[in-house]
C-alpha cells in the first residue's frame, strides 16, 4: 500500500507503469485519474488544503479497509494539494487484486471516499473571486452504498 500527498504533478501512466511492475500474482489492476475541470470555462486555478498527519492518517486508515474487505494485492492512493491549473491531474488511486470485480469495486470506494470524506478543502478561483467547494448529496449518496460488506 502506497498513499503520496504531493504538490508536484504527476503522471498517471508512469505511475501506473511503476504500481504494475511490483505486483506479483494480482490478475487485475484498475486505475482512475480525476482532472481538474473547468465545466464553464472560468476557472483560474484551485487550491487543495490539508493538514498534514491528518490527512495521512485518514488515507492510510480508508486503505487499510480497502486492503481487507477485498483482499487486495496493492493499492496506490496519489493526491495533490496546493494550486492547481484546469487539466492537471488532482488525484489517483490504483487497485490490484485477483479478480477483477474486487479491483473495481475498491477502486470506486476510495474514490467515493477521497470524494466525500477525505479531509481536503478545495478553493476555486476565477476572474470573479473565489469561493470554497461545497459538499454535494450526489457524493454523499455514493459513498454510502459502501456501508454493507462487499
Amino acid at each position: 500500500m502506497e498513499i503520496r500527498l504531493q504538490q508536484a504533478p504527476f503522471l498517471p501512466g508512469a505511475l501506473l507503469d511503476a504500481f504494475t511492475a511490483r505486483l506479483g500474482g494480482a490478475g487485475a489492476v484498475v486505475s482512475f485519474t480525476g482532472i481538474v475541470r473547468d465545466e464553464a470555462g472560468t476557472l483560474g486555478a484551485m487550491e487543495i488544503e490539508h493538514y498534514p498527519g491528518m490527512t495521512e492518517r485518514a488515507l492510510e486508515q480508508i486503505g487499510r479497509e480497502a486492503m481487507a474487505r477485498w483482499t487486495l494485492a496493492d493499492l496506490l492512493i496519489v493526491h495533490r494539494h496546493g494550486r492547481l491549473a484546469p487539466g492537471e491531474p488532482i488525484m489517483m488511486v490504483a487497485t490490484a487484486s485477483s479478480h477483477r470485480a474486487a479491483a473495481f469495486e475498491s477502486a470506486e470506494f476510495l474514490m467515493d471516499y477521497l470524494k466525500s470524506r477525505a479531509p481536503f478543502w478545495k478553493k476555486e478561483i476565477g476572474a470573479d473571486g473565489a469561493a470554497w467547494v461545497a459538499a454535494k448529496d450526489a457524493d454523499e449518496d455514493a459513498l454510502g452504498r459502501w456501508s454493507s460488506e462487499p
